[in-house]
């Protein structure tokens, strides 16, 4: 970090879609800890500390700062780190910097998702008024009514408080006087990136009305209203913020899905999907998202040269019961029975004669089904 950067943390492989998270005023980036370890499964994400807040420089904003400021610096973090364009999801204060980056810079964003925000902040004098008592008075006494404001009654996130507590008053007034100049409203037709809403069905300081202004203001718009959370919904219900973020940003997973029933038919798909259990769940929404809408939807290799490593792989681990599943794929890809049998001979070389013999085995007993199936 320099004196002139945001303070950030990346999660997630570099070749991954790139995700900004933004975080709200009083907050760190540890506002994310329980939804950016997920969504780095599928993304390269990007944290960032807002100016006097975690490790960034109250210095790099000052009095009359305004949220364009803010949404400079977000771009010259994206540059320093070589991201072009990016999904962009944040909460209050950096949700209204999602709305302007998209509205102003809209090349630079692929989708937004705008959580317990707002187009406007309910008018200049409130937040005038606590950028003045702050750099009087600092913010331990603003800081014991944190959770009142953030959380419902008897929830609280303890790093969270301290992290208010322990923000530069400068840096924090400085990012109220951008909230008493925010406002959007007439900008918001203009943002064209897809675009999810999220509200705190108990947060008093953004309702679900701001939000369904928005929605009712941007173009295709989905809208969220997550019960029993307030402004920080993201820290007090991550299990629901989590699914609807991985809804709106991971079309890998409708579009992995797409690609399983493809290569393994619907058949098989139905009986893995009414197998599911709450436990199973997870894992198999992982499959879909990753097996099949990262690494299956990558078109460096064909799908028949993948089933080819895939028969591989499965002989080499005595995965024969997988086998099965994927010699039928392999013939949904393309391979012929002559071709599966070279592959499998070529197994017999480097996976060993005792794993190729079963795998033989389960192919022929595979493929005498299908002949009789079509027979």
């Amino acid at each position: 970090m320099t004196s002139t950067m945001l303070n950030h943390r990346t999660e997630g492989p570099d070749t991954a879609p790139p995700l900004l998270l933004g975080p709200s005023l009083g907050t760190s980036l540890a506002l994310w800890d329980r939804v950016a370890p997920e969504l780095s499964v599928t993304h390269r994400v990007i944290r960032w500390d807002l100016p006097g807040h975690g490790g960034s420089p109250a210095s790099l904003i000052g009095p009359g700062a305004t949220v364009a400021d803010l949404a400079r610096l977000v771009l010259d973090l994206a540059d320093s780190l070589g991201v072009d364009r990016f999904a962009y999801a944040g909460v209050s204060l950096g949700g209204a910097v999602g709305l302007h980056l998209a509205a102003h810079h809209p090349e630079r964003v692929a989708s937004l998702a705008v959580l317990c925000s707002s187009a406007h902040f309910n008018g200049a004098s409130a937040w005038r008024e606590r950028a003045e008592l702050v750099r009087r008075e600092g913010l331990s006494g603003l800081a014991e009514s944190a959770d009142a404001r953030w959380f419902t009654p008897g929830f609280s996130v303890p790093r969270l408080v301290r992290d208010h507590r322990e923000a530069d008053p400068e840096g924090y007034a400085a990012c109220c006087d951008a909230l008493a100049a925010f406002d959007l409203r007439a900008g918001l037709p203009s943002i064209s990136a897809p675009t999810l809403l999220v509200a705190g069905r108990e947060d008093p300081a953004t309702p679900p009305a701001h939000l369904r202004e928005i929605a009712d203001a941007v173009p295709g718009t989905a809208l969220v209203e997550i019960p029993d959370a307030s402004h920080l919904a993201v820290a007090e219900r991550p299990g629901a913020v989590l699914t609807a973020l991985r809804n709106h940003f991971d079309g890998g997973a409708k579009r992995g899905m797409e690609v399983r029933r493809e290569v393994l038919g619907d058949a098989h798909v139905d009986r893995a999907q009414a197998r599911q259990t709450p436990f199973t769940a997870r894992f198999q929404d992982f499959i879909s998202r990753y097996a099949w809408g990262e690494i299956w939807t990558d078109e460096t290799l064909s799908r028949r040269e993948r089933s080819m490593v895939t028969l591989t792989a499965l002989v080499a681990h005595g995965h024969y019961e997988e086998l099965a599943m994927h010699v039928r794929a392999a013939r949904r890809n393309g391979l012929t029975p002559d071709e599966i049998g070279a592959v499998l001979l070529q197994t017999a070389v480097y996976c060993g004669v005792p794993a190729a013999n079963s795998a033989f085995a389960t192919a022929q007993r595979v493929l005498a089904e299908e002949e009789g199936a079509a027979g």
